[in-house]
């Protein structure tokens, strides 16, 4: 008889690149404390264990209003690329037409080093 080591899926964590849909920066700021709740869970379980905007240009602070965000990238953990698609389509930016989900690029990502990132 298979134990259940063997017979659930291995995950493994994913880099993936979303982009938001043309003309999305308001919506998306609007959105954004609503995604932000969202994505509290999925921390906590270790679903997600990296996140933020994907830029258009360099910041000039820190304040989210001034930030020309056109995408997201996170680093989760799935079993499947099929796994993370249907995680990202059930996200407050995909549900309300921010994220464009079809285009997002994902590959599956082994991490040599973890270190904070000093600001």
């Amino acid at each position: 008889m298979a134990t259940t080591a063997e017979t659930t899926p291995r995950k493994y964590e994913w880099l993936v690149v979303i982009p938001d849909f043309p003309g999305m920066l308001e919506k998306r700021r609007e959105i954004r404390p609503h995604h932000f709740a969202g994505l509290k869970p999925a921390m906590e379980s270790g679903l997600y264990s990296m996140g933020g905007a994907v830029l258009n240009s360099v910041p000039k602070d820190d304040d989210p209003a001034s930030l020309d965000m056109c995408g997201s990238t996170v680093v989760m953990v799935a079993a499947s690329k099929e796994e993370v698609y249907e995680t990202l389509k059930k996200d407050v930016y995909a549900t309300s037409g921010v994220w464009n989900v079809m285009d997002a690029q994902m590959w599956p990502l082994k991490c040599a080093f973890r270190i904070p990132v000093k600001q």
